[in-house]
Parts: structure tokens; sequence; C-alpha cells
């Protein structure tokens, strides 16, 4: 779950997505996510994978963010 967490910040933090259509993640522009509305449940996934975030910015405008992290599932022990 940290890894999860730590990764969509890193994503998140360099990243800015399109209105309404998802879109894949362009770093170095700035990123308006004022309400989280649903996050792609990755945790029995294995390795790295695509995952989608709907989101409402600033202005009320909902947005859906593609971006790829690692799964939750892989881990052994």
């Amino acid at each position: 779950m940290k890894t999860f967490i730590a990764l969509f910040l890193t994503v998140a933090a360099g990243s800015a997505f399109a209105a309404n259509d998802a879109q894949t993640a362009r770093t170095g522009v700035p990123f308006d996510v004022a309400k989280t509305i649903s996050i792609s449940d990755t945790s029995q996934a294995c390795g790295v994978v695509q995952a989608e975030m709907a989101y409402e910015d600033s202005k009320g405008v909902r947005h859906v963010a593609t971006y790829l992290v690692e799964g939750g599932g892989c881990c052994t022990g």
C-alpha cells in the first residue's frame, strides 16, 4: 500500500490530465485535484499496471487520469 501511495503521489505531483476523457499523464504540468472521486483498486494486481483516478478540479470539472502503478499483489511473505 505504501508503494501505491508513493507512486501515485509521484505521478500526481508531476502530471496533468485532460477533462472528461481518460488521458495519459504528462510530466512537468501542474496537477489540480480538489476532490478525489475514485481510484482503481490495484491491491491484487502483480507488477506494473495501469490505474485510473476520477477527480474534480478546483473549478468542479470532472476528469479521469490514467497512470502506471505497481500493484500490491506480488508480495511474498
